[in-house]
């Protein structure tokens, strides 16, 4: 492939183009009295380069106490919400089984309540009850719908 440009006009923009990749910009032009150094580009960096600090100040994040007994908590609820979803299931097609999956439903909600509680017992009560507080008590009262919509039919 042939360029229209010529070629010191090529080797200017690789020139530029390596300077600015390599962070020699900005430029600062220096106030001397001689007329060869006033003409005279001189790179500055006033700052240390950016990626080097991020290379400096990178931390990994460490859990914290509480997230162990948060992930027991997410596991059990998750095991609590697919009871929910099977007897929501089976309620809706009034099946024969539905009962029985209401009743597991149930034990397991009073299994994350069980964990739940002795979470609240603990130093970072706190923080437990802002992260899964409400995911609780969502579950709680949609499992106490539903045992009221069976009650009903």
């Amino acid at each position: 492939m042939s360029s229209i440009r010529t070629l010191p006009v090529r080797a200017a923009c690789t020139t530029i183009y390596a300077k600015c990749i390599r962070g020699a910009y900005p430029f600062r032009f220096l106030s001397t009295s001689s007329a060869k150094q006033s003409r005279s580009i001189q790179p500055t960096r006033p700052f240390p380069s950016t990626l080097s600090y991020i290379r400096q100040s990178r931390s990994y994040a460490t859990k914290s106490s509480a997230d162990e007994i948060i992930e027991q908590i997410q596991e059990q609820y998750a095991t609590a919400r697919d009871e929910f979803e099977i007897a929501t299931e089976e309620t809706e097609k009034k099946s024969v089984y539905a009962a029985d999956d209401r009743a597991a439903a149930r034990e397991e909600l009073d299994a994350l309540k069980a964990l739940y509680g002795q979470a609240l017992q603990g130093s970072d009560a706190e923080e437990v009850r802002t992260r899964v507080g409400q995911r609780i008590r969502e579950l709680d009262s949609a499992i106490l719908a539903l045992e009221k919509k069976a009650l009903e039919d």
